[in-house]
C-alpha cells in the first residue's frame, strides 16, 4: 500500500474545530476525535491545527504514552518539499525594553507627583480661605 502524503496547503485545510489535523515530526495526524480528551484542553489544538505542530508539541515534552495515542491519529506523511515552497514570514519584533519601557517608568513617576501636587495645591488653597 502506497503511503499516503500531505502537503502544508493541504494540511492547512484542516483547521477547523470539526476537521483538526495537525503535523509533527512530518507525520500528519488526524485529531479531530481526540479535542475533547486532550489534557491541555481543546485550544492547544486548535492554535496549531493545519499546521507543523513539531515545536509545540516538543516543547511541551509529551510523555512516550502521549506518543503512543498520537500514533492512533495517524493518517499520512508530510510532504518534504511543499516544507521547501513555504517561505518564512519574518517575525516582528517587539520594540527594545529600554524603549518601551522608558515612557512607562517616566509615567509612573510623574503621575504620583502630579497628584501629590495637586493634593498639596487643594489643601494650600483650602486653609487660605479659612
Amino acid at each position: 500500500m502506497a503511503t499516503t502524503t500531505f502537503s502544508l496547503a493541504q494540511l492547512a485545510e484542516h483547521s477547523q474545530k470539526k476537521d483538526i489535523y495537525v503535523a509533527i515530526h512530518n507525520k500528519v495526524y488526524n485529531v479531530t476525535s481526540f479535542i475533547e480528551e486532550h489534557p491541555g484542553g481543546e485550544e492547544v489544538l486548535l492554535d496549531e491545527a493545519g499546521k507543523d505542530a513539531t515545536e509545540a508539541f516538543e516543547d511541551i515534552g509529551h510523555s512516550d504514552e502521549a506518543r503512543e495515542i498520537l500514533e492512533k491519529y495517524y493518517v499520512a506523511e508530510l510532504d518534504e518539499a511543499s516544507k521547501k515552497d513555504v517561505k518564512k514570514t519574518p517575525i516582528a519584533r517587539a520594540p527594545a525594553a529600554s524603549e518601551s519601557s522608558s515612557t512607562g517608568s517616566a509615567l509612573r513617576v510623574v503621575i504620583p507627583i502630579l497628584a501629590v501636587l495637586g493634593y498639596l495645591a487643594y489643601k494650600y488653597t483650602s486653609a487660605q480661605r479659612a
